[in-house]
């Protein structure tokens, strides 16, 4: 569920009561799913994308600020302080970790795309990763796969696999809590949490202990980079998302111009 709510990737955001308990009646329709019945879901959800190709990546300014400032206020209230909080009294090499661990369980969700979009060497990187790092790695504390050459890749999500696809990227779209998105890239945020190991688990409480653990690490993770941001936020972050998806969906092979425009 960042960078002040907006500046978080994806599925990092801030929960307001009502959402939660949307998400978790979703998340346990989901943990009911078995494989077969998850790939009919995205199977379903994949003509959704079709529409994303658009003349203006953001026709939806107006709503999109609104949504925008909603999320930006949310989290300078509260994520943002719980993060600094987090940051204060978590030792660098505990946070480390705990950041590791999370990425560890994203493997999953990195290894199901990979197979997805052909990448058949990727999930075979990814796959050992996840065995090595899940048992040498202590859960993925350590990144032990790292020293045996398996490198971290950039990730891979359902966004990406729908542009594999042939999906155009849409307009432009902020999501309530949730942040950035495109119209191509939000059905995919719902099945990247069928995907996501954390919905697995039975405990609600522990569940949703990991969820908020892991919203408050990635968030504690962008307190720096968040000092970046120059000029209109909106525009800037704006930017940014639809820039590094660009360069995620080319595997890295796509020209950064970023520099180029004036944000002083």
């Amino acid at each position: 569920m960042g960078k002040i709510v907006a500046i978080i990737p994806h599925q990092v955001g801030l929960e307001s009561a009502t959402a939660k308990k949307v998400h978790i009646a979703m998340e346990g329709v989901f943990r009911k799913m078995g494989v077969i019945k998850r790939f009919l879901l995205i199977a379903m959800l994949t003509p959704t994308v079709a529409i994303a190709d658009a003349l203006d990546s953001d026709p939806f300014e107006g709503y999109n600020r609104a949504m925008f400032t909603f999320n930006d206020t949310a989290d300078r209230w509260v994520l943002k302080p719980v993060a600094r909080g987090y940051r204060f009294v978590t030792p660098d090499f505990v946070e480390g970790g705990v950041s590791r661990m999370f990425g560890n369980l994203g493997e999953v969700l990195n290894i199901v795309n990979d197979v997805l979009q052909g990448k058949i060497g990727q999930a075979g990187n990814d796959g050992g990763r996840l065995l090595i790092n899940s048992t040498l790695g202590i859960a993925g504390f350590f990144d032990v796969a790292r020293h045996a050459g398996l490198e971290k890749s950039d990730g891979e999500d359902f966004g990406q696999t729908f542009a594999v696809w042939g999906a155009g990227e849409g307009a432009y779209l902020v999501l309530p809590f949730l942040g950035p998105s495109t119209l191509r890239d939000a059905p995919g945020l719902l099945l990247d949490s069928v995907f996501n190991p954390i919905a697995e688990v039975d405990h609600v409480p522990t569940r949703n202990q990991l969820y908020g653990v892991k919203t408050v690490a990635i968030r504690a993770s962008l307190l720096e980079a968040e000092q970046l941001i120059k000029g209109d936020r909106y525009t800037f972050i704006k930017d940014v998302y639809l820039q590094r998806r660009r360069f995620l969906v080319n595997d890295g092979e796509v020209e950064d111009d970023f520099g180029d425009d004036d944000y002083n």
